[in-house]
């Protein structure tokens, strides 16, 4: 008998407790059947509040004492990029799936280990990218598939966001893998990868702090088909934050936020119908629950999130910082 299947519940462990982590924890809050069931941080303080806001039964001072815990089915890691490989590894070796935050890690090739792993362990993995589960992208995509305005000529999607800089902060540190490509500009990548798939030929161009950690990011996608991705990533200022497809029959507008829930608007015949999904959370609960049913179905792989898809990415977000000379 498996672990997961031994009690009705799931219990959750989280490791990294910044803001990210206070997201997930509020909406597993709405999830039956799952619950937060411990914390993991570097200081006892943090962790013994983070477990008291959202009535998780432990707190530990250390990612290695969560888990040596026999009690946990599964570990949400919200530690910063640079970690999640080491993170990963630390509790795919104690048989416990893992929900780990994107990117899945800084590169390729700390990708591929962390799946070899999870293969030889024989343990759940997926990198959690919300949007991919969230209702309005989820039918956009079927949209885009069914060709209801036709084929795709061009993708326009940015994510930014003006922050003043400060290296003391994860954001802006390069050593975390701090900057706009891996924290934000994943996402136009990620809108383009699952829509149109891998480009022919990439360019791109960036702008920089004075640590090395880029400020912003341009990126333009070329496909065999003559269809283009124009994406862009920025920490200078804010934008619409949008993604918008324009296809031979009419516009699919994903509107402000694209990648949290948010509206959808269809633009055809110079008519506009706007299609509101009524979201009640915040919209980690859609991964989660994808995640859950994945480990009692005793699965080690989402067939959403898969293990090839995210390799793809990886290696999109590394040509893009070949493409920019940005090493870490």
């Amino acid at each position: 008998m498996t672990k997961q299947s031994q009690h009705k519940t799931i219990n959750w462990g989280i490791i990294g407790l910044g803001n990210i982590a206070n997201k997930f924890a509020q909406d597993l809050l709405t999830i039956e059947d799952a619950q937060l069931y411990a914390v993991a941080s570097r200081s006892q303080e943090k962790a013994d509040a983070f477990a008291s806001t959202y009535h998780a039964n432990k707190a530990y001072n250390s990612y290695e004492a969560l888990v040596k815990d026999s009690n946990i089915d599964a570990v949400y890691i919200a530690t910063p990029h640079a970690l999640h490989k080491e993170n990963t590894l630390l509790c795919l070796e104690h048989g416990i799936a893992v929900l780990c935050e994107k990117p899945f890690a800084m590169n390729a090739e700390e990708v591929n280990t962390m799946i070899a792993k999870a293969r030889e362990k024989n343990v759940l993995l997926m990198e959690a990218l919300w949007t991919y589960f969230l209702p309005h992208y989820q039918y956009v995509l079927q949209e885009l598939k069914n060709e209801t305005f036709g084929r795709v000529l061009k993708l326009e999607a940015d994510f930014g966001f003006y922050r003043k800089f400060d290296e003391s902060t994860r954001l802006f540190k390069k050593s975390l893998g701090g900057g706009s490509l891996l924290d934000i500009g994943i996402y136009p990548i990620f809108a383009a990868l699952s829509s149109l798939g891998i480009p022919k030929d990439i360019k791109a161009d960036a702008t920089f702090f004075e640590n090395g950690a880029d400020s912003s990011c341009n990126i333009v996608f070329n496909y065999d088909n003559g269809t283009t991705a124009n994406l862009k990533s920025t920490l200078l200022e804010d934008t619409p934050t949008e993604a918008t497809f324009y296809c031979e029959k009419g516009t699919i507008k994903i509107n402000s936020g694209f990648f949290m829930p948010t509206t959808v608007t269809l633009i055809s015949d110079n008519k506009e119908e706007t299609i509101d999904f009524n979201y009640k959370t915040i919209g980690y609960n859609y991964e989660t629950l994808h995640f859950n049913n994945l480990l009692r179905e005793g699965k080690v792989e989402s067939d959403v999130m898969t293990f090839e898809f995210s390799k793809k990415l990886i290696k999109l977000l590394d040509d893009v910082r070949s493409n920019i000379k940005l090493e870490y």
